[in-house]
Formats: structure tokens, C-alpha cells, sequence
């Protein structure tokens, strides 16, 4: 178990509501409890119960749901290898060398993962590496250096998407072997993996019936259930223009929130801010809206669909949400909220 996590219990309350709100007057009488995690997919994750177990119940619970969060954040990491573990870094350290044997959890999501590329039409590719890393490394050097902060070169972004074929990750299940052919060619899941993750700890709370828990893995919000009187909770879309506020309330239940926003990750150059959201049509940071979320019952598919959809038109949107049956909440640039339509059903005082 990695060890920066602090057991919050009632405190967790005052957290919960800048995330997850709106107890009702006749909920069943629990003490909501909550925990927190600072070791997976750089960022902060909180799980949070409103249900009547007792605190070593429910830490029990937080132990086996941070130990699943644990092996994923070590299968997806491209930046360092774990002893024992054949992970995404192994993958792209063995691009164009040779094929790399993995746990059949990991094969699993690779073949998921190119799933989503041709359900999004290209728009979400863990395959986009190659460029993804061309900006994360200027971000990072501009986190260091703000007066030096330049955008990638055009020609090395150009360059590199000459590598980002999804077919270049070639996924041999009966082996349980993976390889990327080109050694220019690396993966990155970091518009995928952390949904994906989400939703095989929601996996193990429904085997063991744990209706009432809540998972905020780094604002991706997934309910398991409702809460014990059978409401829903509220959360807040952010507004990207004050981030004190919400651009809405919703109501949730058994379901997954995910948001992708111009405000998570940046840096600025010459007074713009570019975000890490890349287009790859454009290689450049997508254009289209300052954030979108997903409403629907798979994690990991919100996940990826908060990338894709940021990456595309409204219009362009509205008819893939349509073909998946999936809600969609975009706010545009000059702060038009925009959402399909059950979404109507969902909004406090809609």
C-alpha cells in the first residue's frame, strides 16, 4: 500500500461538499466518512461513504479500492518501472526492440483502449505519445522557468505524428504480449487510464455491495448506487471562468462524471494559456470549448469521451452522444452552457 493516504472520517464532510452535496432532510441518519490519496495518477483521490459501516469496515473497504488504484497507476506509468512489472514504460522503453509480456489486466486495457480510438473516430488515441510529449516536456520546463516558456517546435510536433498510427500497437492476447513497431512510436493513456481505473474499483464495490460509496479520483466523480434512502447526490460542474463557482448543479446517481477542462493543466505563453488537452488534428491544444463533461455509467468511457468531445464541434458532439446514448454537458468559450437533452432532468432547479 502506498503510504500518503490520511483517514479523514467527519472532516471528510466539509470536502465532500465543494464536490458531492445535497443531503435531504428525510436521507436515512448516517456519518458520512471519506479518505484520501495522494500517490495515484498525480493527483488526489477521495473515497467517501454514506452508508452505515463502521470506520474499520469501511477502511477495509478503502484499503482493497486503493489497491486497485495502485496496480493501475503502476500499469500506466511512462515515466518509471516497478519491480515485478512489466508496465507502459516497459512497453514504450521496448518500442520498435521487441514485444513485451503482461499481465492479462494490462492487455485488457490495451485492447480497450483501441476500442475507444475508432469509437471516437481518432479523437482519443493513446498512441498520440510522440506529441503529447513534446508538450508536457515545454509545460514542465515552463513550470520551472516561466520566463522561458516557448510552445513546441512545429516541425518536431509534425514530425511526430508521423508515429502516432494506432496500428503501430500491436496487442497479441493469446501471448498476453504487447509491441509497439515503430521505435519512434509511444503510448500515453493519460486521457483514459485514470477512468479506466476508476471503473475497476467500482467493479469491486459492486461485487461486494457497496451501495452509498462515492470515488473522486482526481474530479472524476463515480457513484456506486445511491444513497441509502435511494436520492441521488449533487455535484458542481466547474466554471471555467471563475473556478469558486459551478456553471450548474446536477443531480447523480450510479453513474460517472467526468469533466475535461482548459483549467486543469497549463501553462502560458505570451499571455495564452495552453492547455493540455491536444487536438490531433491540430497537434495543438483543442480549441472548441473550455470544458466538457460526460455523464454515464463507465468510467473509463466518460474518461475518454471528456477528451474526444473536447476535441470536436458541438454539432459533431451532439450526434456521436446520440449514437452512444451518453449525456454531455459543454461550456464554450464565452461561457454558453450547452447539454443534452436529459441533462434537463439532472439540474438542481431545472
Amino acid at each position: 500500500m502506498l503510504q500518503n493516504k490520511i483517514l479523514k472520517s467527519v472532516l471528510a464532510l466539509l470536502i465532500m461538499f465543494t464536490c458531492l452535496s445535497g443531503c435531504s432532510k428525510q436521507e436515512t441518519k448516517v456519518d458520512p466518512k471519506g479518505m484520501s490519496y495522494f500517490d495515484f495518477f498525480d493527483t488526489v483521490s477521495f473515497i467517501y461513504s454514506y452508508t452505515n459501516d463502521d470506520m474499520e469496515t469501511f477502511q477495509k473497504k478503502c484499503d482493497k479500492v486503493a489497491d486497485i488504484l495502485e496496480q493501475y497507476h503502476k500499469y500506466f506509468d511512462i515515466y518509471y518501472e516497478y519491480e515485478g512489472v512489466n508496465n507502459l514504460y516497459t512497453l514504450n522503453a521496448n518500442a520498435g526492440i521487441k514485444a513485451v509480456e503482461m499481465d492479462d489486466e494490462l492487455i485488457e486495457f490495451l485492447l480497450k483502449a483501441k476500442e475507444l480510438y475508432y469509437l471516437t473516430n481518432g479523437k482519443t488515441n493513446v498512441m498520440l505519445g510522440a506529441v503529447t510529449k513534446l508538450w508536457h516536456d515545454e509545460r514542465t520546463a515552463a513550470t520551472n522557468n516561466k520566463a522561458d516558456a516557448k510552445l513546441p517546435d512545429f516541425n518536431l510536433l509534425s514530425e511526430a505524428n508521423k508515429h502516432v498510427d494506432i496500428d503501430l500497437l500491436v496487442i497479441d492476447k493469446e501471448n498476453k504480449t504487447a509491441f509497439i513497431s515503430d521505435p519512434e512510436a509511444r503510448i500515453d493513456v493519460g486521457a483514459y487510464g485514470k477512468g479506466y481505473a476508476a471503473e475497476r474499483a467500482a467493479e469491486y464495490l459492486y461485487d461486494i455491495k457497496a451501495y452509498g460509496y462515492v470515488l473522486n479520483i482526481g474530479g472524476n466523480i463515480r457513484t456506486i448506487g445511491s444513497k441509502m434512502d435511494g436520492s441521488a447526490w449533487t455535484t458542481g460542474i466547474k466554471d471555467p471562468a471563475d473556478l469558486n463557482r459551478f456553471a450548474l448543479r446536477i443531480n447523480i446517481k450510479d453513474i460517472a462524471c467526468v469533466t475535461s477542462g482548459v483549467y486543469e493543466r497549463y501553462y502560458t505563453v505570451d499571455g495564452k494559456k495552453y492547455h493540455h488537452i491536444v487536438d490531433p488534428l491540430t497537434l495543438y491544444p483543442a480549441e472548441y470549448f473550455d470544458s466538457v463533461s460526460i455523464l454515464t455509467k463507465d468510467s473509463g468511457l466518460a474518461d475518454g469521451l471528456s477528451t474526444a468531445f473536447a476535441c470536436m464541434s458541438y454539432e459533431e458532439g451532439m450526434k456521436l452522444a446520440d449514437t452512444l446514448g451518453v449525456d454531455v454537458i459543454w461550456i464554450f468559450k464565452d461561457g454558453t452552457v450547452k447539454y443534452t437533452p436529459n441533462v434537463e432532468n439532472l439540474i438542481i432547479g431545472g
